[in-house]
C-alpha cells in the first residue's frame, strides 16, 4: 500500500476524488491539484498514480447503474501539481 499522507508541498503518489476511494484526501483537493498528463494538462481525471504513469478519467457524462461516472485507463507520464 503506498503512502496517502502529505507534506506541505509534496503531493501522494495516488490520488482519488471519489470519497469511497482508499486515495481519497478531501483537505489537499479541496485546496486544488491539477494533472499534467504528457505535457497535457487534464481537468477530467478522476484518480493518478505517479509511480506507475497512469490516469482515469471520466468516459464524457456516462454514469454505471450506481451512478459513478465510467472511466478508462490512460498510461503516460503523470505530473500533478498545486493549483493554489
Amino acid at each position: 500500500m503506498t503512502d496517502t499522507s502529505s507534506s506541505p508541498g509534496q503531493l501522494p503518489d495516488r490520488l482519488s476524488t471519489n470519497p469511497k476511494s482508499p486515495y481519497y484526501d478531501e483537505a489537499l483537493l479541496t485546496r486544488g491539484v491539477g494533472i499534467k498528463f504528457d505535457g497535457q494538462e487534464k481537468t477530467n481525471v478522476e484518480e493518478y498514480c505517479v509511480s506507475e504513469g497512469w490516469i482515469r478519467v471520466a468516459v464524457g457524462k456516462t454514469v454505471d447503474r450506481k451512478g459513478n461516472p465510467l472511466t478508462i485507463k490512460l498510461t503516460g507520464k503523470v505530473e500533478p501539481y498545486l493549483e493554489k
